[in-house]
């Protein structure tokens, strides 16, 4: 697979510097843009230019872009906890940091490697990146997951999720309180125009609705019990930050919220945000009927130590319930 040629032309409102125009209108990292253009493949007007250059309305940018690295799918002998598997399908119950499939940036060290090593080829199903995956979990979310074995179980469950039939709960832990202990978010998910790289409640973006119980209220953030009824990406995370409550730990959503509060709450709130390690987000219970027998499979996992070991800290804490936020 050879290189794709683009060719922009700026647009009136549009210009700017030329790594943020690019990073906008392809999707990119700027980083990935400053790589682009120190290898001689972005060209404005048919010159070289320099990243910072700014660009104007007419002016004609072409960017030559690489075909993405060939993720492996080699097998990799990578721990992974297998809750259940038969000649069907494989539960899997992921740790957090872990990579579900190969993607540029992401070429090995995923589930999907692991996989490989310890269950065998899933070579060609489900699409040839990301063989048998029929749902995905964020790096830094833990919790589980159904991988199918062929491609008729791939197909089935790939359908019912469709219609709503996997169900799918999550415990995640939330900076401040929820103004009710029962809510349904319904707000469309896409993505942000204003970073690509990121996804927001935007008009015109997919049907979305997660549903969320409050399961214990402590000083300055509660825990929850998170249903999604739809699975856009980073639906949850996209969901509470949209209430203005974003999960704890959350770099992209909800990074260094806590600096907002004042009040008794503020060090309670800092000390949880240096526990948090990652976003406190696990999905803990997986429902779903199998894709050949139609028995209904039910599987629950306990968050692992690090999430518990931040649950057993703010349950031995005391102090006020309700910190006040500024702005």
């Amino acid at each position: 697979m050879g290189p794709e040629l683009r060719r922009l032309v700026v647009g009136e409102g549009s210009g700017g510097r030329l790594d943020r125009y690019l990073a906008d209108r392809l999707g990119l990292s700027r980083t990935r843009v400053a790589v682009l253009v120190e290898e001689g493949r972005v060209r404005v007007d048919g010159r070289r230019p320099r990243k910072a250059d700014p660009v104007s309305p007419g002016q004609v940018v072409e960017v030559e872009l690489p075909p993405p690295e060939a993720p492996s799918l080699e097998p990799e002998a990578i721990p992974v906890d297998i809750v259940f598997q038969d000649e069907h399908l494989v539960v899997v119950n992921k740790a957090p940091g872990m990579v579900v499939h190969p993607a540029p940036g992401h070429p090995r060290g995923t589930l999907v490697n692991a996989l490989l090593h310890r269950v065998g080829d899933l070579a060609g199903v489900g699409g040839k990146l990301r063989p048998g995956v029929v749902h995905r979990l964020d790096r830094d979310t833990s919790g589980l997951l159904v991988v199918a074995k062929g491609d008729l179980a791939h197909r089935r469950l790939s359908e019912a999720l469709q219609r709503r039939e996997i169900r799918r709960i999550y415990l995640a832990v939330c900076w401040g309180h929820l103004p009710e202990p029962v809510l349904t978010v319904e707000a469309p998910v896409g993505r942000d125009p204003r970073n690509r790289q990121r996804m927001a409640v935007v008009e015109g973006g997919r049907a979305a609705s997660t549903r969320v119980r409050v399961k214990e209220r402590w000083v300055a953030a509660d825990l929850l019990e998170v249903a999604l009824r739809t699975g856009r990406t980073h639906q949850i995370r996209v969901h509470l930050a949209h209430l203005g409550h974003p999960v704890v730990g959350d770099q992209v959503y909800g990074k260094d919220w806590w600096k907002g509060m004042s009040g008794g709450g503020r060090a309670w709130a800092r000390e949880l945000a240096r526990r948090s390690p990652r976003q406190l987000l696990h999905a803990g219970v997986l429902v779903f009927r199998h894709p050949v027998t139609g028995e209904e499979l039910r599987f629950q996992a306990p968050p692992p130590p690090d999430f518990l070991a931040v649950l057993e800290w703010a349950r031995g804490q005391e102090g006020p319930a309700s910190p006040s936020l500024q702005g």
